[in-house]
Formats: C-alpha cells, sequence, structure tokens
C-alpha cells in the first residue's frame, strides 16, 4: 500500500514531515481542478474554486455547513444548497472525495482509474485523514464482487484509527502522567 500523507491537522501534528509546502499542496489541487475542467469542458465558477480551496487547506473532511462558515468568514456566506452543489460537481470530476462515515467531503490527492479501491484512514484523535491505494485490496473486492454478481459504484474503505502522531502523543503524555505520580 503506498499512502498520500496529508498536513497538519487541527492539533498542529505535521502528518507529511517538517519539508511540507501547504502553499504548494492547495496550489497543486487547484492546478488539477482547472486542467480537469479545462479537458472535460465544465464549468470554472468562483463557488467551485473557494469550496475546492477549503478542501485543500483543511486535509480533514469537511462537512458543507463548515464550508458555508469557511466561506462566509472570508468573505460572501453562500447558501448551503450551493455549497453542496458545488461539492457535487467535485465529487462528480474526481477532485474530491465523500467520507460517509463524517457525510464531509475531503480533497482528492491523486488520480484513480476506474477498478481503483479508494482507502481512507481517518484518525479519530485529529481528523486527520489519508488515502491509502492498495492494488491487493481493490484485486480482492473485485473478485469477491465478481464473484457475488454485484457491481460497486464507488469502492470505498474507509478505516477509523488513530495515527502515528496522536498515538505518539498519547504515549507521551500517559508517560509525563505516570512520571508524575
Amino acid at each position: 500500500m503506498s499512502v498520500l500523507p496529508l498536513p497538519a491537522g487541527p492539533h498542529g501534528h505535521d502528518h507529511h514531515g517538517h519539508d511540507h509546502d501547504h502553499a504548494a499542496c492547495v496550489a497543486s489541487a487547484i492546478a488539477r481542478f482547472e486542467a480537469r475542467c479545462a479537458k472535460s469542458g465544465a464549468r470554472l465558477t468562483s463557488l467551485r474554486r473557494r469550496v475546492l480551496e477549503e478542501l485543500a487547506d483543511s486535509h480533514t473532511p469537511l462537512g458543507a455547513y463548515d464550508i458555508v462558515e469557511r466561506l462566509g468568514a472570508s468573505g460572501e456566506k453562500p447558501p448551503p444548497m450551493s455549497v453542496y452543489r458545488a461539492l457535487d460537481f467535485l465529487v462528480s470530476e474526481g477532485l474530491a472525495h465523500r467520507i460517509e462515515s463524517r457525510n464531509a467531503y475531503l480533497v482528492c490527492g491523486r488520480e484513480h482509474g476506474p477498478d481503483d479501491v479508494i482507502v481512507f484512514l481517518i484518525c479519530e484523535g485529529c481528523g486527520v485523514t489519508a488515502e491509502v491505494a492498495s492494488h491487493a485490496i481493490g484485486r480482492d473486492l473485485a473478485w469477491a464482487t465478481r464473484a457475488e454478481g454485484f457491481t460497486p459504484r464507488t469502492p470505498v474503505v474507509e478505516i477509523a484509527g488513530t495515527c502515528a502522531k496522536c498515538r505518539a502523543a498519547t504515549a507521551q503524555a500517559d508517560a509525563a502522567t505516570e512520571a508524575a505520580r
């Protein structure tokens, strides 16, 4: 499996390492968005761009109302239905993913083939979500679905747990508590 690391989460954990250029990460998402729209002929609206920028800036799944509030803080607050339409567009164009278990959205960090299974590792501590590619999981799921005569629409696996940074922070806090006794 290969992991696409994501940047610092809301608790300040650096999930990329010390050399992550967050501005370049956001710029890369916008460049992919522009290229995808140019190729497909889709309209590049201001709201779609702003929603994608918020998703790319966060790297933790955001709900539509979170995005409405974030956009309102930096300018005019759009209606929630407009944000939902922008999110639907971004998902349909392969630029964002819907995290079903969180009813939230995350910018897509990689190109996916039609048979790729998308795996998300969701930290329950800080909310950072890593997008993982696994050909073995895809192969096994394709075999299982074919055996049942089932055609998957969106092969996604969500795994909740604790990231290495949160595990280390918890271990450090536990050690400090133990030492204080």
